[in-house]
């Protein structure tokens, strides 16, 4: 079977970014490449046309062009009509696209198309309290309407997408899944052993954009109390600084701005770095804490599970389908500051219920979230689609 995605992010180096909705389809090409499916992914806003393959993924960079009239609508037309032609030469049964920004609105495309739901500007607009422009809505709503078969990484973004866009399609539910072998800390090379340092045995890390939808301002709170109860606890950020929607300055200043003058002294910033470099910072930290109001089913919890680590996240929607709250960790909502603190606070005190959770972590990941399993369910679903 022929399967192709359609995505502008996929992490490689020559890929201009990537981010979550990226790891998600690399590793799904990936595991379909493995079960002998050809896979194409179609990358498009890039610096320049090129072709290349990697592990058995054959990458279509498309250029991004500016038209002087209506350059939205023209664009989407050279990546119709570019993957179109690929289409009928190489008998593609269906390509798949996430609902973010609608990219395949006034798209029509030459197989059955399939959008998977990783959270639309609508949905995140939505739980982050903010009003969105009615051209994105606009685009995500007919794209959505448009779509053959609609999947979701989870339950709750589901629902929520169904009822912000008023869908009457059956959406199946897939969630992320994630290369266990990858984030075998065996393999890792520690960041203490690179730089002859002492692992903190009190160390907190957060990583992801530091951006207010993923709690970071509340973390900062959170982390005062810490520090009010445990003076020599350190926090890690690590991910790259963004400006922030409603004040329209640093995301990271407006965080050490609520930071005590004791907790100040505790923190690092780290800005981006490889995802080889990001496996040895989890690896080395004592708790993992990600108070996000806004995810679908983040690759960033997964990555931290799979790799045996305890976590004190946010309760919300998605989050009780990937974590069990007392047993993989704790979860709290993140304006619970002192309840968020506290439950910190436990597992770094407890390094055996610490050690516990972070086992497991790993095993709810390999029983139910390794791309083994997930592989096998979208196989399935896109080999319905095709007999359909």
């Amino acid at each position: 079977m022929n399967i192709a995605f359609l995505t502008s992010e996929y992490p490689h180096p020559k890929i201009l970014k990537s981010a979550g909705i990226g790891t998600s389809v690399k590793n799904l090409a990936v595991a379909l490449a493995k079960r002998n499916y050809n896979i194409t992914v179609f990358v498009y806003g890039q610096d320049c046309d090129e072709v290349f393959v990697e592990n058995g993924v054959e990458i279509h960079k498309i250029k991004y062009v500016k038209f002087q009239f209506l350059s939205w609508f023209f664009y989407r037309k050279k990546i119709q009509n570019y993957i179109n032609r690929f289409i009928l030469k190489n008998t593609i049964s269906c390509i798949e696209a996430p609902d973010w920004t609608g990219i395949t609105a006034f798209m029509k495309f030459k197989c059955h198309l399939v959008i998977r739901l990783h959270g639309s500007d609508a949905y995140f607009c939505n739980l982050e309290g903010r009003k969105q422009k009615f051209k994105n809505y606009f685009f995500e709503k007919v794209a959505l309407k448009s779509a053959d078969s609609i999947i979701s990484v989870s339950s709750f973004t589901a629902k929520k997408t169904t009822t912000l866009f008023n869908l009457s399609a059956n959406i199946k539910i897939i969630h992320n899944g994630i290369d266990m072998h990858y984030f075998n800390t065996k393999l890792i090379t520690s960041i203490s052993k690179t730089t002859n340092k002492a692992v903190n045995t009190n160390q907190l890390l957060y990583f992801g954009t530091i951006i207010r939808k993923k709690g970071v301002l509340e973390l900062a709170e959170i982390f005062n109390e810490v520090i009010n109860k445990m003076p020599t606890t350190t926090l890690t950020l690590l991910g790259k600084d963004v400006v922030d929607i409603f004040e329209n300055k640093s995301t990271l200043q407006l965080f050490k701005n609520k930071l005590s003058k004791e907790a100040k002294l505790q923190l690092t910033h780290i800005d981006e770095v490889t995802y080889d470099e990001v496996k040895s910072y989890i690896n080395n930290a004592t708790v993992v804490v990600l108070p996000s109001f806004a995810e679908a089913f983040p690759m960033t919890w997964l990555e931290a599970m799979a790799m045996g680590k305890a976590l004190v996240t946010s309760n919300i929607g998605w989050a009780t389908e990937l974590m069990i709250d007392g047993e993989t960790g704790y979860m709290e909502h993140p304006k619970n500051h002192i309840e968020f603190a506290n439950k910190i606070i436990v597992l770094l005190q407890n390094k055996e219920l610490n050690s516990t959770f972070g086992i497991n972590a790993k095993k709810r990941i390999a029983t139910h979230f390794s791309i083994e399993i997930i592989g096998d369910e979208n196989s399935k679903y896109y080999q319905s689609i095709v007999h359909e």
